[in-house]
């Protein structure tokens, strides 16, 4: 029962899927960091249903790239791409560490958090356009992937400050625990990726560089993680498996 409320938990924070689950109860809370992977599988599932849909109804490519573009903003509402606008504020000003604290928690957006919005939006678009083959798995896949990986920063990572969203999961799970767990769904998630062949296996490698990259910017440029930041990265992460899985196909293409 409590790991049921766990995952109603999740959809309720991290999605736009009603479910019979207030939120902000503790022992809710306490198994929500293992149920967010899940958020992450039904965007997939719907993904790549909708992308072979569009391949069997032969619709045009363009109408293919808006409807996978916005389904994860549909089913989220958008709450990661919030924290991706403040954090590519506070990463393009010129202020120190509280500064750019400061930043995120403005409720206001700025001019590069618009820009950087834009830029996402068109970039991801025009990779699924032109993403030649969709190997379905792997669609369904790297969302969940990213959410782990997300989870996994919020119970190892150094936080900042002692308020927010990221302090909030953090203190109400069992860090030691869901640390385990999230390690070992990575592991798994990783030998499905490796099973889909090389397409999968650097798809796999850019998720975890961008982690790293993600690691460092949280110790370096903010001195801790804050929840717009796990946000931002899961933007970030979620681009890059596209970026390489479309690369790589392009390539292939022009080798043939």
């Amino acid at each position: 029962m409590r790991i049921l409320k766990g995952i109603a938990a999740a959809f309720s924070m991290f999605s736009a899927i009603p479910v019979p689950q207030g939120r902000g109860r503790e022992l809710d809370m306490r198994y929500l960091l293992p149920a967010f992977p899940l958020v992450g599988t039904v965007i997939g599932a719907l993904s790549g249903i909708a992308a072979y849909l569009c391949f069997l109804w032969r619709l045009p490519d363009v109408l293919r790239g808006l409807v996978l573009t916005l389904i994860p903003v549909i089913i989220t509402g958008g709450i990661h791409l919030d924290g991706y606008a403040d954090t590519c504020d506070a990463l393009a000003s010129l202020k120190d560490t509280d500064g750019r604290h400061g930043i995120l928690k403005d409720p206001h957006i700025g001019t590069f958090a618009v820009i950087r919005l834009c830029m996402y939006f068109a970039t991801v678009f025009t990779l699924w356009c032109v993403l030649p083959e969709y190997p379905y798995i792997n669609i369904i896949l790297m969302y969940a992937l990213s959410r782990v990986l997300s989870g996994l920063s919020v119970v190892s990572f150094s936080l900042y400050g002692g308020a927010g969203l990221a302090h909030m999961l953090a203190a109400s799970a069992d860090k030691n625990k869901i640390r385990a767990v999230l390690i070992f769904f990575d592991l798994i998630l990783l030998a499905f990726f490796v099973s889909q062949g090389y397409p999968g296996a650097v798809m796999a490698a850019a998720a975890h560089i961008v982690f790293a990259v993600y690691h460092h910017i949280c110790k370096k440029s903010f001195g801790g993680l804050s929840g717009d930041l796990c946000g931002w990265f899961l933007c970030k992460c979620e681009l890059w498996m596209l970026v390489s899985l479309t690369a790589l196909q392009l390539f292939e293409e022009v080798l043939k």
